[in-house]
Protein backbone atom coordinates (compact mmCIF):
# COMPACT_ATOMS: atom_id res chain seq x y z
CA UNK A 1 0.00 0.00 0.00
CA UNK A 2 1.24 3.53 -0.85
CA UNK A 3 0.66 6.46 1.54
CA UNK A 4 1.81 10.09 1.32
CA UNK A 5 2.69 12.05 4.46
CA UNK A 6 3.95 15.64 4.53
CA UNK A 7 6.85 17.19 6.40
CA UNK A 8 8.95 20.35 5.98
CA UNK A 9 12.59 21.32 5.41
CA UNK A 10 14.13 24.71 6.16
CA UNK A 11 16.67 26.37 3.85
CA UNK A 12 17.86 29.79 4.94
CA UNK A 13 14.82 31.20 6.72
CA UNK A 14 12.27 29.74 4.29
CA UNK A 15 10.66 26.30 4.44
CA UNK A 16 9.98 23.78 1.66
CA UNK A 17 7.26 21.12 1.93
CA UNK A 18 8.62 17.57 1.77
CA UNK A 19 6.41 14.74 0.49
CA UNK A 20 7.18 11.44 2.23
CA UNK A 21 5.96 8.51 0.10
CA UNK A 22 5.80 5.20 1.97
CA UNK A 23 5.25 1.98 0.00
CA UNK A 24 4.99 -1.41 1.74
CA UNK A 25 5.19 -4.51 -0.48
CA UNK A 26 6.09 -8.18 -0.39
CA UNK A 27 9.65 -8.96 0.63
CA UNK A 28 12.00 -7.83 3.39
CA UNK A 29 14.05 -4.66 3.73
CA UNK A 30 14.01 -1.00 4.67
CA UNK A 31 15.04 1.45 1.94
CA UNK A 32 15.09 5.22 2.55
CA UNK A 33 15.80 7.34 -0.55
CA UNK A 34 15.61 11.05 -1.44
CA UNK A 35 19.03 12.37 -0.31
CA UNK A 36 18.74 11.79 3.49
CA UNK A 37 21.71 12.67 5.71
CA UNK A 38 23.11 10.35 8.40
CA UNK A 39 20.61 11.47 11.07
CA UNK A 40 17.63 10.80 8.77
CA UNK A 41 19.09 7.43 7.68
CA UNK A 42 19.39 6.35 11.33
CA UNK A 43 15.70 7.07 11.94
CA UNK A 44 14.71 3.43 11.35
CA UNK A 45 16.32 2.42 14.67
CA UNK A 46 14.54 5.16 16.64
CA UNK A 47 11.20 4.44 14.90
CA UNK A 48 11.45 0.66 15.49
CA UNK A 49 12.19 1.06 19.22
CA UNK A 50 9.50 3.77 19.68
CA UNK A 51 6.83 1.61 18.01
CA UNK A 52 7.80 -1.55 19.93
CA UNK A 53 7.68 0.32 23.24
CA UNK A 54 4.14 1.50 22.46
CA UNK A 55 2.67 -1.87 21.38
CA UNK A 56 3.06 -1.26 17.64
CA UNK A 57 5.61 -2.70 15.25
CA UNK A 58 7.70 -2.03 12.17
CA UNK A 59 6.15 -4.39 9.56
CA UNK A 60 8.41 -7.26 8.49
CA UNK A 61 7.96 -6.46 4.80
CA UNK A 62 9.74 -4.47 2.11
CA UNK A 63 9.44 -0.80 3.10
CA UNK A 64 10.46 1.81 0.53
CA UNK A 65 10.34 5.47 1.59
CA UNK A 66 10.97 8.32 -0.84
CA UNK A 67 11.44 11.86 0.41
CA UNK A 68 10.57 14.24 -2.43
CA UNK A 69 11.84 16.47 -3.94
CA UNK A 70 14.68 13.95 -4.18
CA UNK A 71 17.37 16.51 -5.10
CA UNK A 72 17.04 18.49 -1.82
CA UNK A 73 19.17 17.21 1.05
CA UNK A 74 17.12 16.22 4.11
CA UNK A 75 18.92 16.72 7.40
CA UNK A 76 18.28 16.21 11.09
CA UNK A 77 16.14 13.88 13.18
CA UNK A 78 12.96 15.99 12.90
CA UNK A 79 11.46 13.67 10.24
CA UNK A 80 11.19 10.72 12.68
CA UNK A 81 7.52 11.29 13.49
CA UNK A 82 6.43 11.85 9.88
CA UNK A 83 8.28 8.69 8.75
CA UNK A 84 6.78 6.66 11.61
CA UNK A 85 3.21 7.84 10.86
CA UNK A 86 3.72 7.07 7.17
CA UNK A 87 4.81 3.51 8.01
CA UNK A 88 1.83 3.00 10.38
CA UNK A 89 -0.60 4.35 7.77
CA UNK A 90 0.85 2.26 4.92
CA UNK A 91 0.69 -0.90 7.06
CA UNK A 92 -2.94 -0.19 8.08
CA UNK A 93 -2.07 0.08 11.78
CA UNK A 94 -3.84 3.46 12.01
CA UNK A 95 -6.75 5.25 10.30
CA UNK A 96 -5.27 7.60 7.68
CA UNK A 97 -8.08 8.99 5.52
CA UNK A 98 -7.21 12.65 6.19
CA UNK A 99 -3.46 12.35 6.89
CA UNK A 100 -2.79 14.44 3.76
CA UNK A 101 -4.20 17.51 5.59
CA UNK A 102 -1.37 17.43 8.15
CA UNK A 103 2.24 18.57 8.31
CA UNK A 104 3.85 16.18 10.79
CA UNK A 105 7.30 16.83 12.34
CA UNK A 106 9.15 15.67 15.46
CA UNK A 107 12.22 13.81 16.73
CA UNK A 108 11.47 10.50 18.44
CA UNK A 109 13.07 9.14 21.58
CA UNK A 110 13.27 5.36 21.98
CA UNK A 111 10.29 5.37 24.37
CA UNK A 112 8.13 7.24 21.83
CA UNK A 113 8.33 10.67 23.47
CA UNK A 114 9.13 13.69 21.29
CA UNK A 115 12.10 16.04 21.39
CA UNK A 116 11.84 19.71 20.31
CA UNK A 117 12.95 20.63 16.78
CA UNK A 118 14.34 23.73 15.04
CA UNK A 119 12.85 26.01 12.37
CA UNK A 120 9.21 25.59 13.46
CA UNK A 121 8.03 29.13 12.60
CA UNK A 122 9.11 29.02 8.91
CA UNK A 123 7.51 25.55 8.68
CA UNK A 124 4.20 26.82 10.07
CA UNK A 125 4.18 29.83 7.70
CA UNK A 126 4.79 27.54 4.71
CA UNK A 127 2.12 25.06 5.87
CA UNK A 128 -0.48 27.85 5.99
CA UNK A 129 0.62 29.17 2.56
CA UNK A 130 0.17 25.71 1.00
CA UNK A 131 -3.28 25.16 2.48
CA UNK A 132 -2.58 22.54 5.16
CA UNK A 133 -5.15 22.52 7.96
CA UNK A 134 -3.11 21.00 10.78
CA UNK A 135 0.48 20.94 12.06
CA UNK A 136 1.45 18.14 14.47
CA UNK A 137 4.73 18.77 16.30
CA UNK A 138 6.38 18.44 19.77
CA UNK A 139 4.52 20.27 22.54
CA UNK A 140 7.58 22.38 23.40
CA UNK A 141 7.44 23.96 19.92
CA UNK A 142 3.66 24.42 19.78
CA UNK A 143 3.59 27.99 21.13
CA UNK A 144 6.08 29.13 18.49
CA UNK A 145 4.10 27.56 15.62
CA UNK A 146 0.82 28.94 17.00
CA UNK A 147 2.05 32.47 16.20
CA UNK A 148 0.78 31.68 12.68
CA UNK A 149 -2.99 32.10 12.37
CA UNK A 150 -5.41 30.03 10.25
CA UNK A 151 -3.49 26.82 11.09
CA UNK A 152 -4.45 24.34 13.82
CA UNK A 153 -1.29 23.60 15.80
CA UNK A 154 -1.43 20.30 17.68
CA UNK A 155 1.34 19.96 20.25
CA UNK A 156 2.00 16.37 21.40
CA UNK A 157 4.29 14.76 23.97
CA UNK A 158 4.58 11.27 22.46
CA UNK A 159 3.75 9.19 19.39
CA UNK A 160 0.87 7.41 21.16
CA UNK A 161 -1.08 10.70 21.31
CA UNK A 162 -0.72 11.07 17.53
CA UNK A 163 -1.82 7.45 16.90
CA UNK A 164 -4.87 7.87 19.18
CA UNK A 165 -5.70 11.17 17.43
CA UNK A 166 -5.86 9.53 13.98
CA UNK A 167 -7.78 6.53 15.34
CA UNK A 168 -10.30 8.90 16.96
CA UNK A 169 -9.58 7.70 20.51
CA UNK A 170 -8.13 10.97 21.80
CA UNK A 171 -8.59 14.58 20.69
CA UNK A 172 -5.52 16.79 20.78
CA UNK A 173 -6.41 20.31 21.89
CA UNK A 174 -4.99 22.90 19.49
CA UNK A 175 -2.56 25.48 20.88
CA UNK A 176 -3.98 28.98 20.47
CA UNK A 177 -1.94 32.17 20.75
CA UNK A 178 -3.33 35.66 20.17
CA UNK A 179 -0.17 36.94 18.52
CA UNK A 180 -1.00 40.64 18.60
CA UNK A 181 -2.24 40.59 22.21
CA UNK A 182 0.81 38.59 23.35
CA UNK A 183 3.15 40.89 21.44
CA UNK A 184 1.84 44.18 22.84
CA UNK A 185 1.48 42.72 26.35
CA UNK A 186 5.10 41.60 26.43
CA UNK A 187 6.79 44.75 25.10
CA UNK A 188 8.72 46.03 28.09
CA UNK A 189 12.08 47.58 28.77
CA UNK A 190 15.32 45.63 29.13
CA UNK A 191 16.99 45.28 32.52
CA UNK A 192 19.76 47.78 31.67
CA UNK A 193 18.88 51.48 31.90
CA UNK A 194 20.77 54.66 31.01
CA UNK A 195 19.84 56.13 34.41
CA UNK A 196 22.51 53.81 35.89
CA UNK A 197 25.27 55.61 33.97
CA UNK A 198 27.00 58.37 35.97
CA UNK A 199 28.29 61.33 33.98
CA UNK A 200 29.18 60.65 30.32
CA UNK A 201 26.51 63.10 29.10
CA UNK A 202 28.24 63.68 25.75
CA UNK A 203 28.50 59.91 25.15
CA UNK A 204 24.82 59.42 26.01
CA UNK A 205 23.99 62.13 23.48
CA UNK A 206 26.08 60.22 20.92
CA UNK A 207 24.25 56.97 21.66
CA UNK A 208 20.91 58.75 21.29
CA UNK A 209 21.92 60.05 17.84
CA UNK A 210 23.16 56.57 16.83
CA UNK A 211 19.87 54.96 17.97
CA UNK A 212 17.73 57.62 16.27
CA UNK A 213 19.39 57.22 12.86
CA UNK A 214 20.43 53.55 13.10
CA UNK A 215 24.08 54.61 12.78
CA UNK A 216 27.01 52.29 13.46
CA UNK A 217 29.20 53.61 16.29
CA UNK A 218 32.67 52.95 17.71
CA UNK A 219 33.65 53.90 21.27
CA UNK A 220 37.33 54.60 21.91
CA UNK A 221 38.58 54.88 25.47
CA UNK A 222 40.78 53.42 28.23
CA UNK A 223 39.74 50.38 30.31
CA UNK A 224 37.07 51.19 32.89
CA UNK A 225 35.72 54.25 31.11
CA UNK A 226 32.29 52.64 30.64
CA UNK A 227 32.32 51.52 26.98
CA UNK A 228 30.72 48.12 27.59
CA UNK A 229 28.26 49.54 30.12
CA UNK A 230 27.04 52.10 27.59
CA UNK A 231 26.82 49.57 24.73
CA UNK A 232 24.68 47.15 26.79
CA UNK A 233 22.18 49.92 27.41
CA UNK A 234 21.76 50.89 23.76
CA UNK A 235 18.87 48.43 23.06
CA UNK A 236 16.90 50.09 25.88
CA UNK A 237 16.60 53.33 23.86
CA UNK A 238 15.89 51.77 20.46
CA UNK A 239 12.24 52.00 19.34
CA UNK A 240 10.15 48.92 20.24
CA UNK A 241 10.06 46.26 17.52
CA UNK A 242 7.08 46.22 15.21
CA UNK A 243 5.14 42.95 14.88
CA UNK A 244 6.64 42.45 11.41
CA UNK A 245 10.19 42.91 12.76
CA UNK A 246 9.45 40.54 15.66
CA UNK A 247 8.25 37.81 13.27
CA UNK A 248 11.26 38.26 10.99
CA UNK A 249 13.69 38.13 13.93
CA UNK A 250 11.94 35.09 15.46
CA UNK A 251 12.24 33.20 12.14
CA UNK A 252 16.04 33.56 12.20
CA UNK A 253 16.32 32.50 15.85
CA UNK A 254 13.93 29.60 15.18
CA UNK A 255 16.24 28.20 12.48
CA UNK A 256 19.07 27.84 15.03
CA UNK A 257 16.75 26.75 17.86
CA UNK A 258 17.24 29.88 19.96
CA UNK A 259 13.72 31.17 20.42
CA UNK A 260 13.13 32.23 24.01
CA UNK A 261 10.13 30.58 25.73
CA UNK A 262 9.46 28.98 22.33
CA UNK A 263 7.41 31.96 21.22
CA UNK A 264 7.70 35.38 19.63
CA UNK A 265 10.79 37.48 20.40
CA UNK A 266 9.66 40.77 21.93
CA UNK A 267 13.01 42.46 22.61
CA UNK A 268 15.53 43.63 20.04
CA UNK A 269 18.44 41.16 20.04
CA UNK A 270 21.78 42.13 21.56
CA UNK A 271 24.65 39.87 20.49
CA UNK A 272 28.17 40.17 21.88
CA UNK A 273 30.46 37.48 20.36
CA UNK A 274 33.93 36.84 21.82
CA UNK A 275 36.93 38.09 19.84
CA UNK A 276 38.06 34.50 19.12
CA UNK A 277 35.00 33.96 16.88
CA UNK A 278 35.56 32.50 13.40
CA UNK A 279 34.32 34.22 10.24
CA UNK A 280 31.79 31.39 9.63
CA UNK A 281 30.34 31.81 13.14
CA UNK A 282 30.11 35.58 12.64
CA UNK A 283 28.70 35.74 9.12
CA UNK A 284 27.06 32.31 8.84
CA UNK A 285 27.81 29.22 6.81
CA UNK A 286 29.01 25.69 7.45
CA UNK A 287 28.36 22.48 5.50
CA UNK A 288 24.62 23.06 5.96
CA UNK A 289 24.52 26.88 6.20
CA UNK A 290 23.23 28.35 9.44
CA UNK A 291 22.79 32.03 10.34
CA UNK A 292 25.80 33.68 12.03
CA UNK A 293 25.94 36.30 14.77
CA UNK A 294 25.29 39.16 12.33
CA UNK A 295 21.96 37.56 11.31
CA UNK A 296 21.04 36.70 14.89
CA UNK A 297 21.42 40.43 15.66
CA UNK A 298 19.03 41.35 12.79
CA UNK A 299 16.80 44.29 13.88
CA UNK A 300 19.01 44.67 16.96
CA UNK A 301 22.58 45.39 18.06
CA UNK A 302 25.85 43.58 17.35
CA UNK A 303 28.47 44.57 19.94
CA UNK A 304 32.13 43.84 19.15
CA UNK A 305 34.12 44.52 22.31
CA UNK A 306 37.86 45.17 21.88
CA UNK A 307 37.59 45.46 18.10
CA UNK A 308 41.36 45.23 17.29
CA UNK A 309 41.51 41.85 19.08
CA UNK A 310 39.26 40.26 16.43
CA UNK A 311 41.08 38.52 13.58
CA UNK A 312 41.41 40.85 10.61
CA UNK A 313 39.81 38.41 8.15
CA UNK A 314 36.80 38.08 10.49
CA UNK A 315 36.25 41.85 10.42
CA UNK A 316 36.77 42.07 6.66
CA UNK A 317 33.93 39.62 5.89
CA UNK A 318 31.54 42.06 7.59
CA UNK A 319 32.13 44.82 5.04
CA UNK A 320 29.63 43.63 2.44
CA UNK A 321 26.84 42.70 4.94
CA UNK A 322 27.18 46.14 6.57
CA UNK A 323 26.42 47.78 3.21
CA UNK A 324 23.84 45.36 1.76
CA UNK A 325 22.13 44.41 5.05
CA UNK A 326 21.89 40.78 4.00
CA UNK A 327 24.44 38.00 3.58
CA UNK A 328 24.39 35.39 0.81
CA UNK A 329 26.06 32.01 1.40
CA UNK A 330 26.69 30.02 -1.76
CA UNK A 331 27.37 26.31 -2.10
CA UNK A 332 27.72 24.18 -5.23
CA UNK A 333 24.09 23.00 -5.17
CA UNK A 334 22.25 25.86 -3.47
CA UNK A 335 22.41 29.45 -2.22
CA UNK A 336 20.79 30.86 0.93
CA UNK A 337 20.36 34.50 1.94
CA UNK A 338 19.98 35.67 5.53
CA UNK A 339 18.92 39.23 6.45
CA UNK A 340 21.32 41.11 8.73
CA UNK A 341 20.12 44.68 9.23
CA UNK A 342 21.83 45.45 12.53
CA UNK A 343 23.44 48.34 14.37
CA UNK A 344 27.15 47.75 14.83
CA UNK A 345 28.53 48.99 18.15
CA UNK A 346 32.27 48.50 18.55
CA UNK A 347 34.63 49.44 21.34
CA UNK A 348 38.41 49.62 21.50
CA UNK A 349 41.27 50.90 23.59
CA UNK A 350 43.16 53.77 21.97
CA UNK A 351 46.48 51.90 22.35
CA UNK A 352 47.81 48.45 23.36
CA UNK A 353 48.25 49.63 26.97
CA UNK A 354 44.82 51.24 26.84
CA UNK A 355 45.93 54.55 28.36
CA UNK A 356 46.94 56.65 25.36
CA UNK A 357 46.34 60.35 26.06
CA UNK A 358 45.55 59.67 29.74
CA UNK A 359 47.62 62.15 31.82
CA UNK A 360 47.07 60.13 35.01
CA UNK A 361 48.65 56.94 33.68
CA UNK A 362 52.42 56.37 33.35
CA UNK A 363 51.82 53.52 30.83
CA UNK A 364 52.57 54.61 27.29
CA UNK A 365 52.98 52.90 23.92
CA UNK A 366 55.47 53.75 21.21
CA UNK A 367 54.17 55.18 17.90
CA UNK A 368 55.13 51.88 16.22
CA UNK A 369 53.07 49.86 18.73
CA UNK A 370 50.17 52.26 18.30
CA UNK A 371 50.29 51.99 14.53
CA UNK A 372 50.48 48.19 14.63
CA UNK A 373 47.54 48.05 17.05
CA UNK A 374 45.28 50.40 15.07
CA UNK A 375 46.20 48.89 11.69
CA UNK A 376 44.30 45.73 12.69
CA UNK A 377 41.16 47.67 11.76
CA UNK A 378 40.99 48.42 8.04
CA UNK A 379 40.05 51.79 6.62
CA UNK A 380 37.12 50.40 4.59
CA UNK A 381 35.57 48.95 7.76
CA UNK A 382 35.95 52.26 9.64
CA UNK A 383 34.38 54.02 6.64
CA UNK A 384 31.21 52.01 7.33
CA UNK A 385 31.02 53.29 10.91
CA UNK A 386 29.23 56.65 11.00
CA UNK A 387 30.13 57.79 14.51
CA UNK A 388 33.54 57.66 16.24
CA UNK A 389 33.53 58.95 19.82
CA UNK A 390 36.23 59.11 22.49
CA UNK A 391 35.13 57.96 25.95
CA UNK A 392 36.98 59.41 28.94
CA UNK A 393 37.01 57.95 32.47
CA UNK A 394 34.35 59.31 34.84
CA UNK A 395 35.76 61.51 37.65
CA UNK A 396 35.11 60.51 41.27
CA UNK A 397 32.77 63.46 41.85
CA UNK A 398 30.40 62.16 39.18
CA UNK A 399 30.65 58.53 40.37
CA UNK A 400 29.72 59.47 43.93
CA UNK A 401 26.71 61.58 42.91
CA UNK A 402 23.35 60.38 44.26
CA UNK A 403 21.41 62.00 41.42
CA UNK A 404 20.32 59.57 38.74
CA UNK A 405 20.78 60.32 35.05
CA UNK A 406 18.04 60.55 32.43
CA UNK A 407 16.18 57.26 32.06
CA UNK A 408 16.05 55.10 28.94
CA UNK A 409 12.26 55.64 28.77
CA UNK A 410 12.68 59.40 28.25
CA UNK A 411 15.48 59.00 25.71
CA UNK A 412 13.51 56.33 23.83
CA UNK A 413 10.57 58.75 23.37
CA UNK A 414 12.82 61.21 21.50
CA UNK A 415 14.42 58.40 19.46
CA UNK A 416 11.00 56.98 18.50
CA UNK A 417 9.72 60.45 17.47
CA UNK A 418 12.82 60.88 15.27
CA UNK A 419 12.34 57.43 13.68
CA UNK A 420 8.72 58.33 12.85
CA UNK A 421 9.93 61.42 10.96
CA UNK A 422 12.36 59.21 9.01
CA UNK A 423 9.69 56.57 8.26
CA UNK A 424 7.51 59.23 6.64
CA UNK A 425 10.49 60.61 4.69
CA UNK A 426 11.41 57.21 3.23
CA UNK A 427 7.92 55.69 2.83
CA UNK A 428 8.28 55.63 -0.98
CA UNK A 429 11.52 53.61 -0.75
CA UNK A 430 11.19 49.88 -0.19
CA UNK A 431 14.31 49.03 1.84
CA UNK A 432 15.10 52.39 3.48
CA UNK A 433 13.59 53.10 6.90
CA UNK A 434 16.10 55.33 8.70
CA UNK A 435 18.93 57.75 7.89
CA UNK A 436 21.84 55.29 8.11
CA UNK A 437 20.35 53.34 5.18
CA UNK A 438 20.38 56.29 2.77
CA UNK A 439 22.13 55.84 -0.58
CA UNK A 440 24.25 58.61 -2.15
CA UNK A 441 21.28 59.66 -4.28
CA UNK A 442 19.03 59.96 -1.22
CA UNK A 443 21.71 61.88 0.70
CA UNK A 444 21.82 64.47 -2.11
CA UNK A 445 18.01 64.72 -1.98
CA UNK A 446 17.38 64.87 1.76
CA UNK A 447 20.59 66.47 3.11
CA UNK A 448 20.70 69.80 1.27
CA UNK A 449 22.95 72.35 2.96
CA UNK A 450 22.73 76.14 3.23
CA UNK A 451 25.80 78.14 2.03
CA UNK A 452 26.87 78.65 5.69
CA UNK A 453 26.67 74.90 6.45
CA UNK A 454 28.51 74.05 3.23
CA UNK A 455 31.27 76.53 4.04
CA UNK A 456 31.69 75.08 7.56
CA UNK A 457 31.89 71.52 6.20
CA UNK A 458 34.42 72.56 3.54
CA UNK A 459 36.64 74.21 6.17
CA UNK A 460 36.46 71.13 8.43
CA UNK A 461 37.29 68.76 5.56
CA UNK A 462 40.37 70.81 4.67
CA UNK A 463 41.62 71.59 8.20
CA UNK A 464 41.08 68.11 9.66
CA UNK A 465 42.01 66.27 6.44
CA UNK A 466 38.81 64.22 6.62
CA UNK A 467 38.41 61.45 4.04
CA UNK A 468 35.98 61.74 1.13
CA UNK A 469 33.79 58.97 2.57
CA UNK A 470 33.53 60.93 5.82
CA UNK A 471 31.60 63.61 3.87
CA UNK A 472 28.54 61.37 3.36
CA UNK A 473 28.73 60.04 6.91
CA UNK A 474 28.74 63.57 8.33
CA UNK A 475 25.69 64.47 6.23
CA UNK A 476 23.79 61.37 7.43
CA UNK A 477 24.56 62.07 11.08
CA UNK A 478 23.71 65.78 10.76
CA UNK A 479 20.37 64.79 9.18
CA UNK A 480 19.64 62.65 12.26
CA UNK A 481 20.63 65.48 14.63
CA UNK A 482 18.20 67.77 12.78
CA UNK A 483 15.46 65.12 13.06
CA UNK A 484 16.02 64.84 16.83
CA UNK A 485 15.57 68.61 17.01
CA UNK A 486 12.45 68.23 14.82
CA UNK A 487 13.63 70.73 12.21
CA UNK A 488 13.47 70.31 8.43
CA UNK A 489 16.73 72.04 7.48
CA UNK A 490 20.28 71.07 8.48
CA UNK A 491 21.89 74.04 10.24
CA UNK A 492 25.62 74.81 10.78
CA UNK A 493 25.18 73.67 14.43
CA UNK A 494 24.08 70.23 13.27
CA UNK A 495 27.05 69.98 10.89
CA UNK A 496 29.47 71.12 13.61
CA UNK A 497 28.22 68.45 16.02
CA UNK A 498 28.41 65.72 13.35
CA UNK A 499 32.03 66.68 12.53
CA UNK A 500 32.99 66.06 16.18
CA UNK A 501 31.95 62.42 15.78
CA UNK A 502 34.65 61.51 13.23
CA UNK A 503 37.67 61.14 15.56
CA UNK A 504 39.42 58.34 13.69
CA UNK A 505 39.15 60.12 10.32
CA UNK A 506 41.35 62.98 11.41
CA UNK A 507 44.81 63.05 9.93
CA UNK A 508 47.38 62.72 12.71
CA UNK A 509 44.91 61.26 15.25
CA UNK A 510 47.89 59.49 16.80
CA UNK A 511 49.12 62.82 17.93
Amino acid sequence: MLVKVYGSAVFGIEATTITIEVNIDKGIGYHLVGLPDKAVSESSYRISAALNNNAYKLPGKKIIINMAPADIRKEGASYDLSLAMGILAASNQIQSENIHEYIIMGELSLDGSLQPIRGVLPMAIKAREEGFKYFILPKENAKEAAIVDNLEVLGVENILEVINHFDGNQKIEPTIVDTRAEFYKNIDFPEFDFSDVKGQESIKRCMEIAAAGGHNIILIGPPGSGKTMLAKRLPSILPPMTLHEALETTKIHSVVGKTKNNGLLYQRPFRSPHHTISNVALVGGGQYPRPGEISLSHNGVLFLDELPEFKREVLEVMRQPLEDRDVTISRAKFTVTYPCSFMLVASMNPSPSGFFNDPNSPMTSSPQEMQRYLSKISGPLLDRIDIHIEVTPVPFEKLSEERKGESSVDIRKRVTASREIQSKRFEEFENVHYNAQMSVKQIRKFCKLSPESLSLLKTAMEKLNLSARAYDRILKVSRTIADLADVADISPDHIAEAIQYRSLDRDGWLG
